[in-house]
This record gives structure tokens, C-alpha cells and sequence, in this order.
């Protein structure tokens, strides 16, 4: 079924909306808002498999989907260490939420580190920032499945009346959220004759196409993410919505970084909110026989330790990017992609791990619904971490990187 009505050939995009005062508050305070009201409805979210609206309206009215834009083009310049940290919070009360919102900075962060320079897409940042637009991402594809760098679909040239223009029809195995967003992001390879890895990024308004569902997201876990397969029709597009830097670059400098880097601060929230409650149900044991240390202590500590490994692992990701960004030779760098992999491997596993150490030590009252020890959910959505993308394909590329690097043994530099 068609999800939005194709329209006219050309969409201009529109002149920039005054920007909107923030909210009151600083980003954490607005986060801890919008977490308060994505954990009201995070269970029904995950029972009926549905988008996590109620969060996402939240998100836009504490006007957080902009926050990345640069203050010239009406955001507010946050940092990827700021993002990450509003990842933590929100994955600490419901796991679709936080996994939208970091989806969609994923794909801001290429537009803001890629597309400065282009008249069109800089005026897009300015709609992103003022009406807070909601952004998802196409880079699967039928017959490529989850292979990022390669695709079949091609941005295929056409003569308009008003000027060169683009057609493009993807066979997207899955688009997350894709019939919920303002706009998508796809990739496709430069041209019908370019080889599968010479990509593109072009970015598609929610009225400029059409999507038709091919398959339904029903899921273990990140049941309210709604990653549905669609396929994704464009026709008669202006080719200034092309970024024309190759997506390679843009991969590498920005959406690899992007994507484990908030990735991981969402599998922070869900394992730091699982441990919080394995401490408060050894806190209450304790309370109960004054002088025993309870059961369950001895794997809370271990739980501990390994999410104080996990937030390390993942603070130290995110200083190296802050470091480098800017500098496309070292965004490029083997050792910075090797670093990045491992952070990705590293933080997933270490994710489910924590959570499963958690529920060990609540038991039955975390393994049944509705009590204040529930983990089953965190359970079922922290199982994506190693699947998305899968931790084999990420190591068998950190083993042939490996093959070319030349390690420093040093402590404190890369």
C-alpha cells in the first residue's frame, strides 16, 4: 500500500522558519522531559509493535531533533558527546525511542559534516532545525541486504522543464520508521552505469515520494523502531538534492563514527537502567536480613564492573571523534575505523551481557511483566545490539584492516 502520495516534479524547499526559543532547560533537562514521557508509553510501544509517537512529539517540542544543525542554520551546534548523552537517557526508558532519536542524528550528522556547501542542502538544515523534522535512513537493500557500501538501486538523470532532474526506485529491505519520517536519506550508486560501490547520498522529502510496504517489522525486540521494507519510488527531483561528495567519504567521516558511537550510548541506557534495578532489588534484600550480604550482590558487582568497562569503552570513542572532527585524514585514518569497530563489537556484546547479568540477580521478579524488577523488554531489545549491523561482518572488516595497519603499542595514543 502507498504510504505518501507522489507529487510534482519539483519540491523547493522552503525559505527558513524562524527559529523557535528551546525550551527552558539545558539538553539533559530536556531529555529527562521527553524520557518521562517515552517511559509512559515504552510497554505499549513494545506490546503493539507501534511507533513510539507520544516520545517523538515530545522530542519535537523540547526541539531536540535540531539540536545538531550549526547555530548559522538556526540549531544549536550540539556535539556528538552531548547527542550521546541524550541517547543514554532516552534508551534508559524506552529503547525505540532512544533508537529513533539516534537514528536520526546518525543521518544529520552526514548532512551537517557534508552538506554545508551545497545551497540546497543547507536550506534543508534550516527546515530540520525549525520545524524539527524527522529523519530516516535507506541504505539496505533488496539483493545487498545490510552491505552499506554497495547498491543495485542507481540515480537515474532526466531532462525536466525546470532543469536537470533525478528519478530513483529502491527496493529498501528495511526503512526505519520510514512511513513515520519527514524525510529519508537513501543511498544509490551515482549512476545506472557506476559500479555498486559508487554511491551516492540523496535526501528525499516525505511528499516527493512513494512508499510501498514489501514487509512487516515483527520482531524478538525494538518492536516500536517499525523497520519495515518498502519500495521507495522518486520521479522528476531536482539533482541539487544529490550531496555529490561519494558516500564512501561521507561513511567514513561521519555516519560510521555517527552510528556506533550513539548506537552504544542507547545500549548504555538500557544496561545502566537494568543495573539500577538489580541494585535496588539487592538494596532491598539487604534491607530485609540487616548483616547478610544478599545472594544476588556478588553478580551485581560483576554487572558493575562491566558497565563501567562499557561506559569507558564508549567515552573514550567519543573524545577520539571529537578530536579528529574536521580532519578527513584522520576520520579516515585505519586505526580511527578499527577503533570505531571495536567500540561497536565491544559495547553490543557487553550490552546484552549486563542485562542478562541483571536479571540474573532479580530473578523471577525480573523475568515476569509488571513488577518493578521487569527486564524482559530490555532483555528482548538489547539482543539487536550485535545483530545490527552484525558483529561478524563489522570483525571480518577490522581482520582485513588489520592486515595493512601498523599497530604504536602506546598507551595514550592511537
Amino acid at each position: 500500500m502507498n504510504m505518501h502520495v507522489e507529487v510534482a516534479a519539483t519540491v523547493p524547499v522552503a525559505a527558513a522558519v524562524p527559529v523557535a526559543a528551546a525550551p527552558a532547560g539545558g539538553l539533559d533537562e530536556r531529555a529527562k522531559r521527553v524520557a518521562d514521557e517515552a517511559a509512559r508509553h515504552a510497554d505499549a510501544v513494545d506490546r503493539e509493535g507501534r511507533f513510539p509517537a507520544e516520545a517523538v512529539a515530545a522530542l519535537k517540542a523540547e526541539r531536540l531533533l535540531g539540536i545538531q544543525v550549526p547555530r548559522s542554520l538556526g540549531g544549536e551546534g550540539a556535539s556528538m558527546s552531548e547527542i550521546a548523552e541524550l541517547c543514554a537517557i532516552l534508551g534508559r526508558a524506552c529503547s525505540a525511542a532512544a533508537m529513533v532519536f539516534a537514528m536520526h542524528h546518525i543521518k544529520l550528522a552526514s548532512l551537517v559534516t557534508h552538506g554545508q556547501d551545497s545551497a540546497w542542502h543547507g536550506a534543508l538544515m534550516e527546515r530540520i532545525a525549525g520545524e524539527q523534522l524527522l529523519i530516516a535512513s535507506s541504505t539496505t537493500e533488496a539483493g545487498i541486504g545490510g552491505d552499506l557500501r554497495n547498491s543495485l538501486c542507481a540515480v537515474e538523470a532526466q531532462d525536466g522543464a525546470d532543469g536537470a532532474t533525478f528519478r530513483l526506485t529502491k527496493e529498501a529491505s528495511v526503512i526505519s520508521y520510514g512511513a513515520q519520517a519527514d524525510l529519508i536519506l537513501a543511498t544509490a550508486r551515482r549512476h545506472p552505469g557506476a559500479a555498486t560501490s559508487d554511491q551516492v547520498l540523496v535526501a528525499l522529502l516525505a511528499d516527493q515520494i512513494t512508499l510501498e510496504r514489501t514487509s512487516v517489522w515483527d520482531t524478538l525486540g525494538m518492536r516500536g523502531t517499525c523497520s519495515d521494507g518498502f519500495l521507495l519510488k522518486a520521479e522528476g527531483l531536482p539533482l541539487a538534492q544529490v550531496l555529490q561528495k561519494p558516500f564512501a567519504e561521507i561513511a567514513a567521516q561521519s555516519m560510521l563514527a555517527a552510528s556506533h558511537l550513539l548506537w552504544g550510548s542507547v545500549w548504555f541506557g538500557i544496561s545502566s537502567y537494568a543495573v539500577d534495578r538489580a541494585r535496588a532489588f539487592v538494596q532491598g534484600e539487604a534491607r530485609k536480613k540487616p548483616g547478610q550480604v544478599p545472594p544476588g550482590a556478588l553478580r551485581l558487582a560483576e554487572a558493575a564492573n562491566e558497565l563501567q568497562a562499557m561506559k569507558s569503552t564508549i567515552v573514550a570513542g567519543l573524545a577520539r571523534y571529537e578530536a579528529a572532527k574536521g580532519d578527513p585524514d584522520a576520520l579516515s585514518a585505519i586505526g580511527f575505523s578499527i577503533m570505531l569497530n571495536n567500540v561497536k563489537t565491544t559495547v553490543s556484546a557487553q550490552a546484552v551481557d549486563i542485562v542478562q547479568r541483571a536479571l540474573s540477580v532479580v530473578g523471577i521478579a525480573g523475568y515476569k511483566n509488571g513488577t518493578p524488577f521487569s527486564l524482559g523488554r530490555q532483555l528482548r531489545d538489547v539482543l539487536s545490539a550485535p545483530l545490527m549491523i552484525s558483529n561478524d561482518r563489522i570483525l571480518s572488516n577490522t581482520a582485513n584492516l588489520l592486515l595493512v595497519q601498523k599497530g604504536s603499542g602506546k598507551l595514550l595514543s592511537a
